[in-house]
């Protein structure tokens, strides 16, 4: 069989590839915004792309409105007395997000008075948190594999879950009806909701399964994994559709665009992988001079926000420390 010349590949690729390959050769530029004093663990856009959050080591959250280019930092948030480790906003109101901390609390901001405008007492630190699709439900999972349903009207715990397995992160499918936890195992695990009844258990990698993120559309979701695979499933048969197989570390942190066509994967490679979901080709990679530990689409453009460690663990007295990043501004700005 003779093998394909390079022109007849290229115009097997879909035009949206093309088409969003010459948007990043225009819009290539990643920017660096000061943050916080110590190492972002967590970016999130709010769900109309005006502000994006992050959550720091510093113990504390700061919120950026993003103007044209560029984000102009509007208010930091403190009252955690240990790391913000993760951070969401809540789906369809885009003025409260809500952060996850070690000091066994969960917290629910308000961002037109700047306060914190509920303190919720946890059982263990808590390492993760998700708000469900319909903006009832808080869900928080903490070092000691609980998963806390907290009632966001109420702030009132609804249901506590132990499991007896690692669980890392968690979510809920776009319909509200199924709740998914990624674990220790490689597994995910489904539960029913709210009656969090087990409905199946998916072996998707065969080592630590990390991070879990449903795609806009709601006809997939993806998991990364500690064998540095990204696994593509589909919702309605909870199969798996293919892998990305471009990085070399464990994945830490996905995201996809907002248009469900793009999925960013990032970990301790020095690149953030960013992938066509529909034929898993590499679209573009994004350049780092660490790992990566969060990313986050835009919701209504392909920008990428985006944070990475801190250069060899030492603090570089030239750079701040705990910077977020954007990925898709005109290379002019």
């Amino acid at each position: 069989m003779g093998c394909l010349s390079m022109d007849s590949v290229s115009n097997m690729a879909s035009q949206y590839y093309l088409d969003m390959q010459e948007s990043f050769r225009n819009n290539s530029k990643s920017r660096e915004f000061p943050a916080h004093s110590a190492k972002v663990h967590s970016v999130a856009w709010s769900c109309d792309g005006r502000r994006l959050a992050s959550g720091s080591f510093d113990k504390t959250a700061s919120v950026f409105v993003l103007e044209k280019d560029r984000l102009v930092k509007e208010n930091n948030y403190r009252g955690h007395g240990d790391s913000v480790d993760q951070l969401c906003w809540h789906p369809s109101n885009p003025d409260l997000f809500v952060t996850a901390s070690g000091d066994k609390t969960i917290r629910i901001w308000d961002v037109r008075t700047t306060k914190c405008i509920a303190t919720v007492n946890t059982k263990g630190e808590n390492i993760n948190i998700c708000w469900s699709p319909d903006g009832q439900t808080i869900a928080v999972g903490n070092k000691d594999d609980v998963v806390t349903f907290i009632d966001a009207k109420t702030h009132r715990s609804r249901a506590e879950e132990q499991f007896k397995f690692e669980v890392n992160e968690i979510s809920w499918n776009n319909d509200n009806d199924m709740f998914f936890l990624t674990n220790g195992n490689g597994c995910i695990n489904v539960l029913s909701y709210p009656e969090l009844k087990p409905i199946q258990s998916i072996n998707a990698h065969p080592s630590n399964c990390i991070c879990i993120k449903f795609d806009p559309t709601g006809k997939y979701f993806a998991t990364g994994s500690a064998d540095a695979l990204v696994s593509l499933w589909d919702v309605e048969e909870l199969v798996c559709v293919r892998c990305f197989s471009r990085l070399d570390w464990p994945v830490r942190t996905l995201s996809f665009s907002h248009d469900g066509k793009m999925l960013a994967s990032a970990s301790e490679d020095h690149f953030i992988d960013i992938a066509e979901v529909e034929t898993g080709e590499k679209l573009w990679e994004v350049q780092c001079e660490s790992p990566t530990f969060t990313v986050a689409w835009h919701p209504k453009r392909p920008l990428l926000a985006y944070a990475c460690d801190d250069k060899d663990g030492k603090y570089d007295s030239n750079r701040e420390a705990g910077t977020v990043k954007l990925f898709g501004l005109p290379n002019d700005s």
